[in-house]
């Protein structure tokens, strides 16, 4: 195995499709053309987190209870951003579904993308093809965006995205 130069941004990502796609019989090719990587970034992307053990064994399910324990206290750390210029894009954090129906802010977080009608402050995606890959998927979109309001967000808007993250990754009967 390549040596692992630690966890790169579009991991979080990969970790979440691979969730969504739980159900079902998938290659790292559909997961590739989802998410606009190339199937070797998805590969070396599986290797790095099962070397981090937010994959359980060889067969590519994500460990969703160490996996949530990342989102919460480790993406804000590892990853984080901060708002930008105001530029054209695709709302996320707080800006959209599912906490602009719970939050009011005055302040919209978006994604630069051209072909958007929404203006707002830029929001560094966790790679740059995450718009594309969000528009593609809109389970995916809201993930994404609860994701980043553990990213920026202020303490309550953090705390209604771990909790609805937490329900997603940990249901009752698992």
């Amino acid at each position: 195995m390549r040596q692992h130069n630690g966890m790169r941004p579009q991991d979080v990502v990969v970790l979440l499709k691979v969730l969504l796609l739980e159900q079902t019989s998938w290659q790292g090719k559909e997961v590739a053309h989802a998410l606009f990587l190339s199937p070797t970034e998805i590969s070396f992307s599986l290797k790095r987190c099962q070397y981090a053990r937010l994959l359980e064994g060889t067969d590519r399910r994500v460990a969703r209870r160490t996996f949530l324990e990342f989102l919460l206290y480790g993406l804000p750390v590892v990853f984080p951003t901060q708002p930008g210029a105001q530029v054209r894009g695709l709302p996320t954090a707080h800006s959209a579904a599912p906490l602009r129906e719970q939050l009011v802010a005055e302040q919209l977080y978006v994604w630069p993308d051209a072909e958007s009608d929404y203006w707002g402050s830029a929001i560094e995606p966790l790679y740059p093809r995450v718009p594309q890959a969000a528009k593609a998927d809109a389970h995916l979109y809201e993930l994404l965006a609860l994701v980043d309001a553990l990213r920026v967000g202020r303490p309550r808007e953090r705390k209604l995205a771990g909790d609805l993250l937490k329900a997603f990754l940990l249901p009752a009967h698992v």
